[in-house]
């Protein structure tokens, strides 16, 4: 039985939690930076995890064929909406939306690009799914693999003042549905991809500076400005070790 964590009964709060801020908008735009490097004429995509679609969105317009897949039936219903509004004509045909866990899609190896963007930690066992994905990989494909960054994570708590909880293992009593259930540490991650046989082609850090914010205020406000300074520095060390997220481009 799957026990993976999906957004059934609260997209519309995953959808404004998420895309409707600037912690979103920021995310997106910054994996956008990183991924548009690596893409190649016409690919062939798989979005594992990809919700209300607007990677998908974001991908097809460009002329790529996208196949999204989530185990949500209401995010996905988000993402048919996105689609049939859209006024671009290659969003409205180059995206296929099909319901699917990760553990059941059969066909990775179709795909010369496969998206997998914050799904490793609502996940029961995200090594295992990350070695299923690479063993289903053909040679020669790319895997945008983004996920929660615990040391961030960590880091974050450290400055919010929330030592019981962290000397807790950053363990909540009761699990909030929009908390990731398991972040990763990055250096972990990418030791394990390492050990797969991947090549890491590129490794950025998401939101290095935007969550930390003294002011919060300013994430909306000086946007522009931090937007600028996320774009200069993520990629780069130290900086990257404190996205909120962590991004990797990988190739088998």
């Amino acid at each position: 039985m799957i026990d993976d964590h999906i957004f059934d009964g609260i997209a519309e709060k995953f959808a404004k939690n998420i895309y409707g801020t600037t912690k979103g908008k920021l995310r997106h735009t910054l994996l956008c930076d990183v991924l548009d490097n690596h893409l190649v004429a016409n690919s062939k995509v798989l979005e594992i995890g990809g919700g209300t679609g607007v990677m998908a969105a974001h991908l097809a317009s460009m002329g790529h064929s996208v196949v999204l897949t989530d185990a949500s039936s209401d995010v996905l219903q988000q993402a048919r909406e996105l689609v049939a509004h859209s006024d671009n004509d290659n969003i409205r045909s180059n995206i296929e939306i099909r319901q699917e866990f990760l553990q059941e899609i059969t066909d990775i190896n179709r795909f010369n690009l496969i998206i997998c963007h914050a799904v490793l930690e609502w996940l029961d066992n995200p090594y295992e799914a990350l070695s299923s994905i690479y063993d289903r990989m053909e040679p020669g494909a790319v895997l945008s693999l983004s996920f929660f960054n615990h040391d961030a994570n960590l880091f974050a708590n450290a400055i919010y003042g929330n030592f019981d909880y962290i000397e807790k293992g950053m363990k909540a009593k009761k699990q909030v549905r929009l908390n990731p259930k398991q972040p990763l540490s990055a250096g972990k991650v990418l030791n394990y991809c390492d050990s797969l046989g991947f090549t890491v082609l590129e490794k950025a850090g998401i939101r290095c500076f935007h969550d930390y914010m003294r002011d919060i205020s300013h994430q909306t406000t000086k946007y522009d400005d931090l937007l600028s300074l996320e774009r200069k520095y993520h990629r780069s060390e130290p900086y990257m070790w404190l996205g909120k997220y962590f991004h990797l481009i990988l190739k088998k």
